[in-house]
Formats: C-alpha cells, structure tokens, sequence
C-alpha cells in the first residue's frame, strides 16, 4: 500500500467518526422557556430544545431558528451563540458511540403557538421554576442553559 493510499483510508476512518454538529434554539419569553420532548434517540422521552442536525452549507444560528420552526411552528429571530456542548454517550466498554457538538443559540420569539411536529411528541412554554423543580424529565444542562439564556437575555435588555 503506498503511503497515499494509507493516508487518503486514515482519512476515510477518520471522517466516519467526525461529532455531528447540531443547533438549539433557546427561546425565553417571560417566565418560560420553550421545550419539547424527543421522540427519537439519544434523549428520547426527555425534555430539552428545540434542534437539530445543521445542514451542509448552513450556519448553526440559522439551522436553530430552521428546527424550531420545523419542530414547534413557532418563529424566533436567532440573535446570538451562547455556548458549545458535547454530548457522548460511550457503550460499555467505554467506546464512544455518539457524539454531538452543540451550537446553543439565543433566539428572539416572533410569533407562533407551540405544536409539536417533525421528530418531537411535545412542544410547551415551560416555567423556569419547574426547570428548577426538575418536575420534567430533562436532557442534560437544560437548567444550566436557561439560566445562561434568561441571563443573557436580561443583558440585551439593559
């Protein structure tokens, strides 16, 4: 085997292990944030944020107020990056089988009621004090980002 050929199939194994890049839109509107419930693995029956996969050719800001749209109907102007999450989920062995690099967007709400499409079961304005209370099974950080969102938020709006 040449070396061009061992180093175009490194790359090949390499590219197949690549972490996805996703988006979420985080939409705060008074004391709620939006939510919806996950049909599909990983997080299946939990609570978290609207979001998706960020298409080829597409900004994570932009693919965030896309899933949004797609998964509630609701419509929100993204205004800016909050943060990056990594989300692995390892077998048992220890070899990581998911991995997920997050974009988390703060997104303005515009309009729109939330009804659950595409691939959640529910969509829901919920109470940060239930956040707080944890009454809802939740992805991982949904309480950590949004406090960074109400924070930000509150930020813009001084």
């Amino acid at each position: 085997m040449s070396w061009t050929s061992r180093v175009v199939n490194q790359a090949d194994a390499h590219s197949a292990r690549t972490p996805l890049l996703g988006a979420l839109a985080l939409v705060v509107r008074s004391d709620s944030v939006l939510l919806v419930r996950r049909r599909k693995m990983p997080d299946a029956g939990l609570w978290g944020f609207p979001g998706g996969h960020v298409e080829w050719g597409e900004t994570a800001m932009a693919a965030a107020a896309r899933e949004l749209r797609e998964e509630t109907g609701v419509i929100a102007k993204p205004l800016e990056y909050l943060t990056n999450i990594d989300v692995l989920r390892h077998d048992a062995c220890g070899a990581a089988q998911v991995h997920y690099l997050l974009a988390a967007v703060l997104c303005d709400y515009i309009e729109g009621t939330p009804v659950a499409a595409d691939d959640v079961s529910d969509a829901a304005w919920v109470s940060f004090a239930e956040i707080t209370d944890q009454g809802r099974p939740m992805s991982a950080r949904v309480g950590e980002l949004t406090h960074l969102a109400v924070d930000r938020q509150r930020l813009r709006a001084e």
